[in-house]
């Protein structure tokens, strides 16, 4: 089992920052991938990124590409998010998942772990 907490939301103006973290609790000794996906209401689930557990794979949803920077730092078990240029149609609940394995999956049924969420809103 894999807990997340997500935290950093709040209001923003367009071309704002925000820098989100997820922290991962319990059997963080494995090796898993963590994702970010994000609902805006109304909508469907979205992928925007997921980073290896070594973190030198990463993939990027096209809509966030040069935009959104993943990271993370394994001795605090703790994935960020940094989000530059922010627009309003970045608006939504921003989640973090977890599998385990190798493979960078972009569905969210592929992830077994997710966190509560925290809402981003950028206004225009």
């Amino acid at each position: 089992q894999v807990q997340l907490v997500e935290s950093g939301g709040g209001l923003v103006q367009a071309g704002g920052s925000l820098r989100l973290s997820c922290g991962a609790s319990g059997r963080t000794s494995s090796s898993y991938i963590l994702g970010w996906f994000r609902q805006a209401p109304g909508k469907e689930r979205e992928f925007v990124v997921a980073i290896s557990w070594s973190g030198t794979s990463t993939y990027y949803a096209d809509s966030v590409k040069g935009r959104f920077t993943i990271s993370k730092d394994n001795a605090k078990h703790t994935a960020y998010l940094q989000m530059n240029s922010l627009k309003p149609e970045d608006t939504a609940v921003y989640y973090c998942a977890a599998r385990s394995g190798t493979t960078l999956y972009d569905t969210p049924r592929r992830y077994d772990y997710w966190g509560q969420g925290t809402q981003v809103t950028v206004s225009s």
